[in-house]
């Protein structure tokens, strides 16, 4: 059941929140205001609503939707866990005013996470959409000029190595037969534990990589063998207790439902498992370290390799996004890119989401030189209808080109696009969109979309601050 923060409050709390109202948040104040939104609230609220059919009227009283809304602003604006979150509520008077609990009590962070995990990715977009649509009304965001780029927002993995992929692989496979096994009947599945084997072949491989002798090889070589072997001993017998289970000759004498939970979880990592013995083989004993399709993480599988150019960070794990920027740091679009597509095929689909929010084209467009194309710049003209596109070309410019470049709106357009690099170190460090902790690639964009979503809305509640202190406020 969705509950509801409008109640009586509490005799024994009004003393202390007379006293609690003079705490003052330079931060949260201003954004304070902007969450009581109507239409923010009721989207939260379908969304929390769509749990089951009968959310709305029955079962155990949940979070109130403008709590999960706000609660979602402070986690993304501090950049906490859900543990620092409940920690956080449960101890700071502030904080309990900002997200509306006063003096009642704080949820578990496990709450929290089950919580937002509701929270889809569609309806994380319309929340956003709803944010921009705040600018727009209050003249914050025009949609006269916009410039994009893109940026590598990290997954929440270690370094991705084979070794360290097969060494998960047992340990997941061999902890979920574990459970298994202790719900059937005794001696109907041993299960070997491969822990300490696994380690030392880690640790082997590890220290022979670290100089590439001819010895040092052959070792390395030798571990990844007998690393191999163990993986697909776990492999194989995870794969008999599937097929057992399938066909009820696995002796269950516990509960039936756990065991169907650890039977999901090897169907689950199995193919993932077999992936990365294949990956394996044909790197180090094939010698072909250009893998298709590679698996870079059994817990993140969605986790691609992403390379910028950075001499600092040639490789960078995650996923591509875009962002999309107009007037006064608001991010008007964002998209997680499938892949490391080149910048070029990112420039239409901006405009065209641009288009779509606005309602028609900006009159400048900018990006830096890794968008530009003859055919870039041409279609932005002919189809989106752009007055003043500011691609700085490649390689050596003509007389003509670089008359164009030269000229004072191309140069005064190219020193307004350097500031899109100031939001995107904004959003990634006080926003915290350096590395997405939500599991899976649905909880990836949700977290894309939160971080952007409370970027935009301290965007917003500053420029009614200056507004508000030149007297400006309509």
């Amino acid at each position: 059941m969705i509950s509801s923060t409008s109640h009586q409050s509490w005799l024994f709390y009004s003393p202390l929140a007379r006293q609690a109202v003079l705490l003052k948040d330079d931060l949260l104040d201003p954004v304070d205001q902007l969450l009581d939104d109507p239409a923010l609230v009721d989207l939260v609220r379908q969304c929390l609503a769509a749990r089951s059919p009968l959310s709305t009227r029955t079962g155990r009283i949940g979070m109130a939707p403008d709590r999960v809304l706000r609660c979602c602003v402070m986690k993304h604006l501090k950049g906490w866990s859900f543990r620092d979150l409940e920690r956080e509520l449960r101890s700071n008077l502030v904080y309990r005013r900002f997200t509306r609990f006063d003096a009642e009590a704080t949820p578990d962070h496990t709450v929290f996470s089950r919580t937002f995990a509701l929270l889809s990715p569609q309806i994380t977009e319309k929340i956003h959409q709803r944010v921009v649509g705040l600018a727009r009304e209050q003249g914050v965001a025009r949609g006269r000029k916009l410039r994009t780029d893109t940026t590598v927002v990290e997954s929440n993995v270690h370094y991705p190595t084979d070794s360290a992929l097969l060494g998960d692989g047992i340990r997941v496979l061999s902890r979920s037969l574990q459970r298994i096994a202790t719900q059937c009947k005794s001696g109907a599945l041993e299960v070997v534990h491969h822990g300490r084997a696994v380690k030392h072949r880690l640790l082997e491989i590890s220290r022979a990589a670290k100089t590439l002798t001819k010895a040092n090889r052959q070792r390395m070589r030798d571990s990844y063998q007998q690393l191999l072997g163990l993986t697909r001993s776990v492999v194989r017998q995870a794969r008999d207790v599937m097929q057992r289970w399938a066909k009820g000759r696995l002796k269950v004498v516990g509960k039936v439902l756990q065991v169907e939970t650890q039977i999901g979880q090897l169907r689950h990592f199995l193919p993932l498992v077999e992936k990365g013995i294949t990956q394996t083989k044909q790197r180090v004993l094939g010698g072909n370290c250009h893998v298709e399709g590679k698996v870079l993480s059994l817990f993140e599988p969605h986790t691609q390799v992403i390379r910028k150019g950075k001499a600092h960070k040639p490789n960078e794990f995650g996923r591509l996004v875009r962002i999309d920027e107009v007037e006064n740091g608001i991010v008007s679009g964002y998209q997680v890119l499938e892949g490391n597509p080149a910048d070029i095929t990112a420039w239409m689909p901006a405009l065209q989401q641009h288009q779509e929010c606005f309602g028609r084209a900006p009159e400048m467009a900018t990006a830096d030189r890794g968008y530009f194309s003859a055919k870039n710049e041409r279609e932005a003209q002919e189809l989106t209808r752009v007055k003043k596109v500011a691609l700085p070309a490649r390689g050596r410019l003509s007389a003509k080109r670089a008359k164009l470049q030269k000229q004072r709106w191309f140069r005064r357009a190219l020193r307004w696009r350097a500031g899109c690099e100031a939001t995107i170190s904004t959003l990634k460090n006080p926003f915290s969109m350096w590395r997405a902790t939500y599991k899976g690639a649905p909880g990836f964009e949700r977290y894309v979309g939160w971080c952007v979503i409370t970027k935009n809305l301290f965007s917003l509640a500053r420029y009614q601050e200056r507004r508000r202190r030149h007297g400006q406020v309509r």
